[in-house]
């Protein structure tokens, strides 16, 4: 358990409407501690992304990253403009630079539907989705970042990077995730393998690694899907699935095709999770048409700070910190029985949505 029981939060905002969502965030985080029985949160705010680029021309500067390092834990909110890019056409994307630095292997993505929300599928099981999409982050076809190639402006080439080290220990984290969710759930888990091993050896062997961890965890049960499949399955049966591991940029479409089948990115909280570092934010964009109009949704940031309070209160034993995550995600369940975002054609926006989460943090 950590002796000081003030935890040390490095905060970037970033750009679009990331500056607005965090504030909200924070707000709620400052409500929830006077529930948490003497833990505290001090908040290092560093700026970084797109906006930070056009000012100094870098994303994040060397000074900012040590911060991150030495933090309990990283708060992102939203990076990236349109026409704001580096010079070979790619985005300002931060985060990338956070999960190669600090290693952070596991990018985690919880989907699940609210009942108090405007359902997008007519089924009535679309009231039963609560899945994990797990992707590996350090490899895969992502792994071509700032490696690709042009060759005279005729053919562009790109690499995907598979290793047995990097498969092994995304799939040993989905098992984890899945054994977890089970006994919380009181239910048999199950690993869902999404990969492309009919076409590309690189998926077969990515395949093969996870049937090796899989035969160590016989008590989950587990099974293979082709991407293509799985996108139609996600639609068609989102509630049949638990937790899936896939590869960096599968699992980045699938994970945006899975939040749009619950209404909303967001609603959609993400972790990228490393063995001593850990990063959290929406898994939505900066959207900067929205910034500044008050409109954006908070929960997805909200839940990703609930995200960040399970994995510190594992990190350092402290079970309070568990329990102010459960309180955060009871609280925006029932917020959301209250108040209705813009994007399900309701009329609240950030103030009134993040008002209604602390409300519930009261009474829950």
């Amino acid at each position: 358990m950590k002796r000081d029981s003030r935890f040390h939060i490095a905060v970037i905002p970033g750009d679009g409407i990331g500056p607005e969502i965090v504030a909200a965030c924070l707000q709620v985080l400052d409500i929830l501690q006077e529930r948490l029985g003497g833990i505290g949160f001090d908040y290092r705010k560093l700026e970084g992304g797109a906006g930070f680029y056009q000012k100094t021309g870098t994303a994040f500067s060397d000074e900012s990253m040590a911060v991150c390092k030495k933090a309990d834990a990283v708060l992102l909110g939203a990076f990236g403009l349109p026409d704001v890019r580096y010079p070979d056409g790619t985005e300002i994307s931060t985060q990338f630079d956070l999960r190669v630095e600090m290693d952070l292997y596991a990018g985690l993505r919880p989907i699940r539907s609210y009942p108090g929300l405007p359902r997008v599928l007519a089924d009535k099981r679309a009231a039963l989705i609560d899945l994990v999409i797990v992707r590996e982050q350090s490899e895969g076809l992502f792994y071509s970042r700032g490696r690709g190639t042009v060759e005279e402006d005729q053919l562009a080439w790109e690499t995907m990077k598979v290793s047995r080290h990097g498969s092994r220990r995304i799939s040993e984290f989905a098992f984890r995730i899945a054994s977890r969710r089970a006994k919380s759930r009181r239910r048999t888990g199950k690993v869902t393998c999404i990969d492309k091993a009919n076409v590309l050896s690189s998926m077969a062997f990515f395949r093969k690694v996870f049937a090796e961890v899989a035969a160590q965890h016989p008590e989950i049960k587990s099974e293979y899907v082709y991407v293509d499949a799985m996108a139609m399955n996600l639609v068609r049966a989102p509630w049949d699935f638990d937790v899936l591991v896939t590869e960096n940029a599968f699992g980045g479409i699938l994970s945006d095709l899975a939040a749009g089948v619950v209404g909303s990115l967001g609603l959609a909280p993400s972790a990228d999770i490393g063995e001593k570092h850990a990063v959290f934010q929406p898994a939505h964009g900066s959207a900067p048409h929205m910034a500044g109009l008050g409109i954006a949704n908070p929960v997805a940031q909200i839940l990703s700070a609930a995200l960040m309070l399970d994995w510190l209160a594992d990190q350092h034993g402290e079970p309070r910190l568990a329990h102010g995550a459960r309180i955060l995600e009871r609280a925006v369940e029932k917020a959301l029985t209250v108040v209705c975002p813009i994007e399900f054609r309701g009329e609240d926006g950030t103030a009134a949505i993040a008002k209604a989460i602390m409300t519930q943090i009261r009474k829950v």
